[in-house]
């Protein structure tokens, strides 16, 4: 799954076994915590979230919200913001990455399959898949699709050198958040980096989109849950020129 709209901030575990980075839109500094989304309404908050991509054509346009004009910028800031990622002392492999929230492929084809040998891609929604390995099969550096949500995924240990995440953690709950980011703390390889690319609200409140079933949260929330998912920011950057 994808959304519409974004600026980085980056993040290192804190047990010096890897990095991570956030791209956002706000960069405010609230401090309220978002509550914990009751479990019971976890399975209906997923799967109103799975019911609204199901009906979403497989296009860039579909996939930004109907926002496809953005995609080249988006892509530009999200190519110097890597690069200056490959700067860092001591900078992150260069092999294998991961698209996390891939829908059809649009930052693996046009990012991340420009700096890596491979690039595996996990996404909720099956036509998004198919759609994704058929247009990216013939790069010759598609790992493999997992056709799966995040708040379900185990990636392997220690397999990637980047992690890249944009406009899909909104769809999970806190706990679902929090469990993600020790599952890729251990998925990444040494001095790895994960990079999630987001919007942040500008105002300490969480906003709810029913349409979709996600959460904008304040970028200080998130810090938070980054903090309890045993990573820390070592990276931040504002995403530039949006609408």
């Amino acid at each position: 799954m994808e959304n519409n709209s974004d600026q980085p901030t980056e993040a290192q575990e804190s047990n010096n076994n890897g990095n991570a980075c956030i791209e956002n839109v706000e960069n405010e500094e609230p401090t309220v915590a978002v509550p914990t989304s009751p479990t019971e309404k976890d399975d209906k908050y997923y799967q109103d979230a799975k019911k609204y991509w199901s009906k979403i054509s497989p296009t860039v346009d579909g996939m930004l919200g109907g926002f496809g004009s953005i995609s080249f910028t988006d892509i530009r800031g999200s190519e110097q913001f890597l690069k200056n990622l490959f700067k860092l002392k001591p900078a992150p492999g260069r092999l294998q990455a991961l698209d996390c929230g891939a829908g059809i492929g649009r930052v693996s084809k046009n990012l991340l399959m420009n700096s890596f040998e491979r690039v595996d891609l996990v996404e909720q929604d099956a036509q998004f898949c198919a759609k994704a390995e058929s247009e990216l099969s013939p790069s010759g550096k598609l790992g493999t699709v997992y056709n799966v949500g995040l708040q379900d995924f185990r990636p392997e240990e220690g397999k990637y050198d980047v992690i890249w995440s944009q406009w899909v953690l909104g769809h999970l709950t806190d706990t679902d958040i929090v469990e993600f980011f020790f599952r890729c703390t251990k998925a990444l390889k040494k001095n790895g980096i994960m990079v999630m690319k987001e919007n942040f609200t500008n105002t300490d409140e969480v906003e709810m989109d029913r349409q979709d079933s996600s959460v904008t949260r304040p970028l200080q929330v998130m810090k938070q849950l980054l903090t309890r998912g045993n990573l820390r920011v070592v990276k931040e950057q504002r995403q530039k020129d949006f609408p």
